[in-house]
């Protein structure tokens, strides 16, 4: 998947290279006849063209699910945005709203609409209440529930996946054709099971129902436990590569490149509660991650 989003890259930098150094505008009007050679040359300005991508944008709304409400960072059980890594306020973990605003100006110009429990079908509507509040930027991170199901049958078809997906971002684009949008590929989950599986109080708390789909019987290692996680993570990838195929189709969006899903967080990056949700410190490296994808 890497490599094909580099060679797209790649092709997309060199389209817009000769796209844009064809540009022009004639600088004579009226009747007068168009100078030539030298003199149309020096008589023509030269092409400005309107960024497609603001590294400053004025407002930020979120839209996801758990890890977007920081969910299981701060207690057990509970919501905590003052830690969201895209909106929260906590110093912390210094979110992409307070990277790009300042502490001041994200609290009145950045808002959640993420909810715990969010799938890919729940995106639409949070992206409705999104777009009322106009913002200039809206980041999206979710998925990670569509494959945390009971079963791996249950998890969401990637046709029906992309869709949704679809359909969100046609919900920004009817109302707010110039908003950016930045997307976050989803987590690996098979490095949590990774992360946790030896550790006796992840296991008894993953026994409660986290992602069973992928973290149930984390002990075994049978030949249908490890088809089971496979299928979980096979899905993961799909998902991204989803993501990643929508946004490229939209010139204001900005897919993580597979930033989230490749970083190799540890146990410190993870919820003491769940060994699931970001910690705090998980928050912070979510919000360093988004920083860089906005303003590169």
């Amino acid at each position: 998947m890497r490599t094909r989003r580099h060679v797209a890259r790649a092709v997309l930098v060199t389209v817009t290279a000769a796209v844009l150094g064809v540009a022009g505008c004639d600088a004579v009007g009226g009747n007068s006849p168009g100078p030539s050679g030298t003199e149309a040359q020096s008589a023509r300005p030269s092409p400005k063209p309107t960024p497609d991508w603001d590294r400053s944008p004025a407002s930020i709304a979120a839209v996801g699910d758990s890890i977007t409400t920081g969910f299981d960072a701060c207690s057990v059980l509970s919501d905590c945005p003052e830690v969201s890594w895209a909106t929260g306020s906590s110093p912390r973990v210094d979110s992409l709203a307070v990277r790009l605003l300042g502490k001041a100006k994200a609290a009145g110009h950045s808002w959640n609409y993420a909810v715990t429990g969010a799938r890919m079908a729940d995106l639409p509507g949070q992206m409705s209440r999104a777009v009322a509040r106009r913002p200039e930027l809206v980041t999206v991170m979710a998925g990670a529930n569509d494959a945390c199901r009971d079963t791996t049958d249950a998890m969401t078809p990637v046709a029906d996946f992309r869709s949704q997906f679809e359909e969100a971002m046609g919900t920004l684009r009817d109302a707010l054709p110039k908003a950016q949008v930045y997307v976050a590929s989803v987590p690996n989950l098979m490095r949590l099971w990774e992360q946790g599986r030896t550790n006796p109080m992840s296991k008894q708390v993953w026994g409660l129902g986290i992602c069973p789909s992928m973290l149930s019987e984390p002990d075994s290692l049978t030949t249908a436990a490890k088809q089971r996680r496979e299928t979980v993570q096979e899905r993961v990838e799909a998902y991204n590569e989803v993501l990643e195929q929508v946004c490229a189709k939209d010139r204001r969006c900005r897919f993580d490149d597979g930033a989230v899903y490749d970083f190799r967080f540890g146990t410190d990056q993870l919820s003491q509660w769940d060994w699931f949700h970001p910690s705090v410190n998980g928050q912070a490296r979510l919000a360093e991650i988004a920083y860089r994808t906005v303003t590169h």
